[in-house]
């Protein structure tokens, strides 16, 4: 059977239709990435995840004896622009689950969409309000903007750094990082000593790390942020001279941040889902195999390195077949229920154990590695 590949471009983004039969044949899922824009670091891995494993799965023998029909558009994480396209993949395209958005203001821009269609949407973004208070119809893959502070909190106090700056993005991932890091500081005897911010068209931010270097008191500085935000804060920090730790969140966890950051990035620690360090886990890491083969896939198809990104989508697909297969429905309400039953999933981002109380379902510990940057790639941070 011939592979169909249907790309359609108008003003507003891309839509992309990807399917291995006639549409009758077919079970619709749709997804939400930014592929395009200043967020194309998320949406092109998770694109490209996404095309490569429906092709994979339907290679394989597909769900339930259908071919999956993979149906995205590119918001290049505009939420006005994710609002339309949810509509779209809801009425017309008629999906029976949704992937994205890859940024949390997206996402949260169409919950109210996804409530009133009773469609599951497994979201690839970062913040915890996504998914807390619990949203019947909505799960996500990343670990939450507040479990990257706690493990950066974590690891701080157990370095004796508990004097922290923070320089945040007053976008919708990073205001609510800030949020949470300000929430749970006190859990780990840190305390925030400065607390400055940053706009998504900034291009210098020298005098909010000027007033910091200012401050004899701090130990260490965190950057809740991503996109060109958290590269511009890592160059200037390094020319000012400052000596503090830098910690980066898991919003820059990829290659192409130690490619922006050059020479400035050495020595900077980064909170990460396991599947960028996936050759220095333990053996008996059930995320190992599975990240490792992710990584043969993934750079045998497109030439480039993974990045966490893509694993985010690539749990969100395998968890949706999951629950297909568990259910064996593709209604969206059985789709819903199975998912809500995840157990023990050992995805690219952690094992997964959801429940009624929990639509993310990550421990800690297999959800998040503290890394650092040396020689242009990534170690264990000690």
């Amino acid at each position: 059977m011939k592979k169909m590949l249907k790309v359609s471009m108008g003003i507003l983004a891309l839509g992309l239709t990807l399917t291995t039969a006639n549409a009758k044949d077919t079970i619709k899922i749709g997804a939400l990435v930014a592929a395009t824009g200043p967020a194309s670091f998320l949406g092109d891995p998770e694109l490209k995840t996404l095309e490569l494993y429906v092709d994979k799965i339907n290679k394989a023998g597909g769900v339930l004896g259908k071919d999956l029909e993979l149906v995205a558009y590119d918001t290049g994480a505009n939420p006005k622009k994710a609002t339309t396209f949810v509509k779209r993949l809801i009425k017309q395209d008629e999906v029976v689950a949704i992937m994205g958005g890859s940024a949390s203001g997206e996402t949260m821009a169409i919950l109210p969409f996804i409530k009133k269609a009773k469609i599951p949407l497994v979201s690839m973004a970062g913040s915890i309000k996504i998914v807390e208070p619990v949203k019947k119809y909505v799960f996500k893959t990343p670990a939450t903007d507040r479990m990257a502070c706690q493990k950066i909190f974590e690891y701080l106090k157990g370095k004796g750094q508990t004097n922290v700056a923070l320089i945040s993005g007053n976008g919708g991932f990073g205001k609510s990082m800030r949020g949470q890091c300000k929430d749970v500081a006190g859990d780990y005897g840190v305390k925030i000593v400065a607390d400055e911010t940053y706009g998504p068209k900034d291009t210098d931010m020298t005098s909010q790390l000027t007033k910091i270097k200012s401050m004899v008191n701090v130990q260490a500085v965190v950057n809740p942020g991503f996109g060109q935000g958290p590269a511009i804060v890592t160059k200037n920090f390094k020319q000012l001279g400052m000596t503090q730790t830098l910690v980066q969140s898991h919003g820059v966890a990829s290659k192409k941040f130690i490619e922006l950051t050059g020479n400035a990035g050495e020595g900077v620690i980064v909170a990460s889902p396991p599947v960028v360090v996936a050759s220095l886990l333990e053996d008996s890491n059930p995320i190992k195999n599975v990240a490792l083969q992710y990584i043969k896939d993934y750079e045998g198809k497109y030439n480039s390195p993974v990045s966490t990104f893509g694993g985010y989508a690539y749990d969100a697909l395998n968890i949706i077949v999951n629950a297909m297969n568990k259910a064996n429905s593709a209604e969206p309400k059985a789709i819903r229920d199975a998912i809500e039953q995840t157990s023990s999933y050992a995805g690219l981002n952690g094992i997964f154990n959801m429940s009624k109380k929990d639509h993310l379902g990550l421990d800690i510990n297999s959800g998040i590695k503290m890394l650092e940057i040396k020689n242009g790639d990534w170690i264990l941070a000690k």
